[in-house]
């Protein structure tokens, strides 16, 4: 049985990549930039299962494994960055960041 082209694997993972950092460069609202992160990560972790599909090696799956432990540390520290943010600033705009300089 085929699957699917590792062209067409890749270049999905190529726009994903692309809209996350687009929307990391363009918003102001800390949570949005959180969620364009986790949309690049996940594009690389595509690219990393859809490599080793192609290869029939075991390492790109272990790879989006660790990259999924690396998000879900980046949304629990993020989360709590922005709670803390909110609690002082009452906005998620990150133009308010400079303020925070000690």
């Amino acid at each position: 049985m085929n699957g699917i082209p590792i062209e067409h694997g890749i270049l999905l993972s190529a726009i994903l990549f692309s809209l996350g950092l687009i929307g990391v460069l363009t918003r102001r609202n800390i949570l949005f930039v959180l969620m364009s992160l986790e949309i690049m990560l996940n594009a690389a972790g595509l690219a990393f299962v859809i490599a080793s599909a192609r290869w029939q090696q075991a390492d790109g799956q272990i790879m989006f494994l660790m990259i999924l432990t690396l998000a879900a540390a980046e949304v629990a520290v993020g989360l709590s960055l922005i709670i803390q943010f909110y609690k002082r600033f009452q906005s998620l705009d990150m133009d308010l960041l400079s303020k925070l300089r000690g």
